[in-house]
């Protein structure tokens, strides 16, 4: 007897057929869509990147705009620029990974969980003329749920903070992103980043911040339940323009701006 069109086997045969297909198309969509992710995501941090240094992005394209940035990359230990490697081929997160580019945090400077760190660390220095106006570093660090990614905008005296923007998070909504809210982000504006000893200072307060206090000029308005993406903030800023971070080029910085 001729088997029935509609036996197991005949429909495990159609379903994987179906998977197979299936699975190539999505494969081949993920490659040949690649590159075009990777500059969305590239125009994205450029976009966030030229927001925080203040440009007005109905003035010109992205392209235009970011022109008028200069990347340059630091070996973060020394505080020194760097041409080591080609700036345009440098990623921060792959080359953590590596054992020649990349380094592990030690625990106890860890605070901010970053765990490892690449030996070089990207600056774009924002300038009018020959003057320099504000350098950004790019931070990262763990919130409560996810890992934060943003950018730190600081004067030329490598004193004071411009600007703090993040792009990418996991952070619950309606609490620990209430630091997309440009109302909080305009808090940070004039903060100092430092104590008159050197030590980082800046953090994320939980309630409002005492404009009486004298510590105010340090402290930022707290995440309002939201209290460990608010720790979480204040350490990864720390970190990063700590002595493991971006600290001794901003030192280095600060030297030149009292020259």
């Amino acid at each position: 007897m001729a088997k029935s069109k509609d036996s197991i086997g005949n429909t495990l045969i159609v379903a994987i057929s179906v998977s197979l297909v299936c699975s190539v198309l999505v494969a081949s969509a993920a490659i040949i869509l690649k590159p075009r992710q990777l500059l969305n995501e590239e125009e994205f941090r450029q976009r966030i990147i030229v927001d925080i240094a203040g440009f007005d992005q109905s003035e010109a394209d992205l392209s235009t705009l970011f022109a008028r940035i200069e990347p340059r990359l630091v070996n973060l230990a020394t505080g020194e620029y760097t041409d080591a490697i080609n700036l345009e081929e440098f990623d921060a997160e792959e080359a953590a990974l590596t054992s020649d580019l990349g380094v592990a945090v030690p625990a106890d400077k860890d605070i901010a969980n970053v765990r490892r760190r690449a030996i070089y660390g990207e600056v774009y220095l924002v300038r009018s003329g020959d003057k320099l106006e504000q350098i950004i570093l790019p931070v990262k660090g763990a919130g409560l749920w996810s890992t934060l990614y943003g950018y730190l905008a600081v004067d030329a005296d490598a004193l004071t903070a411009r600007g703090l923007q993040f792009y990418a998070h996991g952070e619950t909504p309606g609490l620990g992103d209430q630091m997309d809210k440009p109302e909080w982000r305009a808090h940070v504006d004039g903060k100092l980043l430092f104590d008159s000893n050197g030590e980082p200072s800046i953090r994320v307060i939980k309630g409002t911040v005492d404009a009486s206090s004298p510590t105010a000029q340090y402290e930022l308005d707290g995440l309002a339940g939201a209290t460990l993406t608010g720790r979480g903030i204040t350490a990864l800023v720390h970190y990063w323009i700590g002595d493991d971070g971006y600290g001794p080029y901003l030192n280095r910085m600060r030297e030149e701006a009292q020259q």
